[in-house]
């Protein structure tokens, strides 16, 4: 008895427990948000699955299509989307998807409550070479009345209108890290029981770091505040970690503390991340464990979306170091108006 206490005790909460004993925190609460959030899970076990297994069966390389982003569309991209938006309609609870690889809107069930931005595989591209890759996901509640078809205002929100969001993460182990507004909490998941455990309660980024995650590849077509930024980042020695993998240096940022950057650049003029399925989400899970998002000069959850596809600069991480970011931005503002 003893011996199986401590082995409960080592492998931690059960992801389902876990929300059932915090479903409270949430305004509101009717276990639909719940049973999206067991939908996501259960989908990221299924892509994990294919994911290992993909050299073996074929589903690694091109499908030799584009998707809205414009990236090269991946054999892997098309399963996780087909896995993702297939759990969340049979779920019930979701009256619309926004997927990067659907080019419009998918109407679900127009007497559910909730809207999905999802990305279903971010950096599906580095499968090849068996970096870690993500889904990440953010969820809104419904402005219109259910029963009625969705609407644009149902979709186009900011991100302060989020209700939860987070990401899974593919790597040499497999987490769900996800936060409601009540803080984030992450969630490893065991393959031999087929479970995730809570691993990672109320996690903090530390208010400054010692690493910067950009493409220093485009930094000739940087802005000069960018730039400057990454010269002081060079000049204190902050060491520069970018695996070109934005969940997996994002998840390293929020452990370690540091920042990651995708400015504008001539080739991306708007930036590359988009703001509705990859920025929003990540932005609301690192505010909420105490960082800071920002294009520079617009914090990212208050961008009101005009597309479903709209891109957008980002600078995440570390507050202290954002706010770097931002105080270039300020400078060479004034400077350029003096």
């Amino acid at each position: 008895m003893i011996e199986n206490s401590r082995i409960a005790l080592t492998i931690g909460t059960a992801l389902d427990r876990f929300i059932k004993n915090h479903q409270e925190e949430f305004k509101y609460a009717t276990g639909e948000l719940s049973q999206i959030l067991r939908d996501i899970a259960l989908s990221g076990k299924v892509v994990n699955r294919e994911i290992n297994r993909a050299g073996l069966i074929n589903l690694s390389g091109n499908m030799g299509s584009l998707n809205m982003a414009g990236d090269n569309q991946q054999k892997l991209d098309v399963l996780a989307n087909i896995r993702f938006t297939r759990a969340l309609t049979k779920g019930g609870e979701v009256c619309a998807i926004v997927s990067e690889e659907e080019d419009d809107i998918i109407e679900v069930n127009k007497d559910a409550n909730y809207v999905i931005a999802i990305d279903p595989l971010d950096g599906s591209s580095n499968i090849d070479v068996n970096v870690s890759i993500g889904t990440i996901f953010s969820v809104y509640r419904r402005v219109s009345e259910v029963g009625t078809p969705v609407t644009e205002e149902d979709v186009l929100q900011p991100g302060i209108n989020q209700v939860a969001a987070g990401y899974v993460l593919y790597g040499s182990s497999t987490m769900l890290v996800y936060t409601t507004g009540s803080g984030v909490n992450g969630f490893t998941y065991d393959p031999t029981l087929g479970e995730y455990f809570l691993s990672h309660q109320n996690m903090v980024i530390p208010e400054d770091g010692k690493i910067y995650s950009v493409n220093e590849g485009s930094y000739n077509s940087f802005s000069p505040p960018v730039k400057a930024f990454v010269d002081d980042c060079r000049d204190k020695n902050i060491s520069g970690r970018y695996i070109g993998s934005l969940v997996a240096d994002f998840h390293r940022n929020l452990l370690k503390g540091g920042i990651y950057g995708y400015p504008a650049t001539a080739k991306s003029p708007n930036g590359k991340l988009r703001l509705m399925y990859e920025c929003n989400a990540l932005a609301f899970v690192i505010e909420q464990a105490g960082g800071k998002a920002s294009t520079g000069e617009q914090r990212i959850m208050e961008i009101n979306p005009a597309d479903i596809h709209q891109k957008t600069p980002i600078f995440i991480g570390s507050k202290k170091m954002v706010e770097r970011v931002e105080a270039f931005h300020k400078e060479m503002a004034k400077v350029a108006q003096d």
